[in-house]
């Protein structure tokens, strides 16, 4: 049974969440602020959190932060209707996904499910093509993280994970905003959809890629890993 924490200072909210996700076989816990995420989250390791924006005491951006500081756990921000600046930098600090409080259940209830499989990587899976180098890089599928050449080792949300991982499938070929959504997300590109750009320039800034000469931008089509890969 996975455990999925969920923050918010809005007690029907966490009351609805707990009944509809419990139905759903999943166990549930909740907080209502960050002292009490952090008790659960010490204790527990939830295979997912999610996570409201506006909070008293520490918010959700700043409580996201912290979390990646420590942890690759999949998050996914809960933000008002039209909040794009907060769904962006929530983005930029780690977080999985975001959905709007206008959220059905059962929506929520898929982009979790769809998170979940996108960042499981189980050791059997990986074993056969554990370390894959590129550039004078080197991703470990099984600890999720990327190692430079100089030895640096960074570690990886799961978004940023399924992002390389996808681009280390597919060197040298183009992959289109929905190729790169339903991969990281589950789902077609939204109009529009800025995340995918915070999503790669996360990625860039992760490879040192300040002249976007490894990760290419294929105008009004889509993003490229031009490099050689070896799978060792």
């Amino acid at each position: 049974m996975k455990t999925i924490l969920v923050v918010d200072d809005n007690q029907e909210l966490r009351d609805a969440l707990t009944e509809y996700l419990g139905r759903s076989e999943f166990h549930v816990l909740t907080a209502c602020d960050g002292e009490e995420m952090w008790a659960h989250f010490n204790q527990a390791e939830p295979n997912l959190i999610i996570l409201d924006i506006m909070m008293p005491g520490d918010d959700g951006l700043t409580l996201c932060g912290q979390i990646r500081k420590r942890s690759n756990v999949p998050i996914i921000m809960l933000t008002a209707v039209t909040d794009e600046v907060d769904r962006i930098a929530g983005l930029e600090i780690g977080a999985d996904d975001y959905i709007t409080k206008t959220f059905s259940p059962r929506e929520l209830l898929a982009r979790i499910k769809a998170l979940l499989r996108r960042t499981q990587v189980t050791h059997g899976e990986a074993a056969s093509h554990h370390l894959v180098q590129f550039s004078g890089w080197t991703c470990d599928l099984i600890k999720r993280r990327l190692i430079s050449k100089e030895g640096e080792i960074i570690p990886l949300s799961g978004a940023d994970f399924n992002l390389i991982s996808l681009m280390l499938e597919k060197p040298n070929q183009l992959l289109s905003r929905d190729n790169i959504a339903r991969c990281i997300w589950g789902r077609d590109a939204e109009p529009f959809e800025r995340g995918i750009d915070v999503q790669i320039s996360r990625l860039r800034k992760h490879l040192h890629d300040d002249d976007r000469s490894l990760i290419l931008t294929v105008r009004n089509k889509g993003y490229m890993l031009a490099s050689d890969v070896i799978t060792v």
